[in-house]
């Protein structure tokens, strides 16, 4: 019996080295696909901070940031993982959020209330494509200026690798992990068009957070488990409740 990751690649890789040292078999299906969007900075305004929320966002503009000046700016990570992307790209100051945009904005505005941070200063906002939440016009409203850049898309990817539908026609898929809205809706979308629908519901979906929950009860997915934070730590912990639940 294996767990299914879907989240991307490289990240996936990471995940399923941390299962394996688990002990468990894993099953790959990364169902987005990182792509840079070539990055142009054409402000003037000097930055006071830079605010990141995927570390795909760093690994888009990672050979431009020498270059571009802003190794040398405070950098508000959204959470651990993309926290250790910054600093691996060179960033000597990171300041980590509580794992979701919620946190970080509050995190924004603590760090200005703290005098940490000059709330009239301009922060470059590194985003993608989809944004499942307005941050940059959540810390306007508070007044802050954000220029917001897209530096990636994650372009769905529409069929499931072989070895993972064999695995739901033979019940050889005990869970999956999800770690992104965006990502569960295209995981959906690519079991329906492979055929492996009904199996993939019927297993336990462990969830990032509980707007990624949400995808999966809509579609019919009986077992929602989500983890009681937004970390990858929490939801291995969400992923054994839910397997000790199975073998009960």
């Amino acid at each position: 019996m294996s767990i299914l990751v879907t989240r991307p690649h490289p990240d996936n890789e990471t995940t399923a080295e941390k299962l394996r040292a688990r002990g468990l078999a894993v099953l790959l299906a990364p169902v987005l696909k990182f792509e840079p969007v070539a990055f142009h900075d054409e402000s003037e305004a000097p930055y006071g901070a830079i605010l990141v929320t995927s570390a795909n966002a760093i690994r888009a503009v990672a050979p431009q940031l020498q270059d571009l000046g802003l190794l040398e700016l405070p950098l508000f990570a959204v959470g651990e993982h993309t926290a250790a992307a910054a600093r691996d790209a060179g960033f000597a100051e990171v300041i980590v959020a509580g794992g979701d945009a919620a946190s970080l904005r509050d995190k924004v505005m603590q760090s200005a209330r703290d005098k940490v941070l000059k709330k009239k200063s301009t922060l470059l906002y590194l985003a993608g494509a989809d944004l499942s939440r307005d941050l940059g016009g959540e810390l306007g409203a508070e007044g802050f200026s954000v220029v917001t850049q897209t530096t990636y898309r994650m372009a769905p990817v529409k069929h499931l690798p072989r070895e993972v539908c064999e695995g739901f026609a033979a019940h050889g898929v005990e869970a999956v992990l999800h770690y992104s809205r965006r990502s569960a809706r295209a995981f959906l979308d690519a079991a329906r068009d492979e055929g492996v629908e009904i199996s993939a519901l019927a297993i336990p979906q462990c969830c990032l957070s509980e707007t990624v929950a949400s995808v999966l009860r809509d579609a019919g997915a009986s077992q929602v488990l989500v983890a009681a934070t937004p970390d990858e730590n929490a939801l291995f912990t969400t992923l054994e409740r839910a397997l000790r639940t199975r073998l009960a």
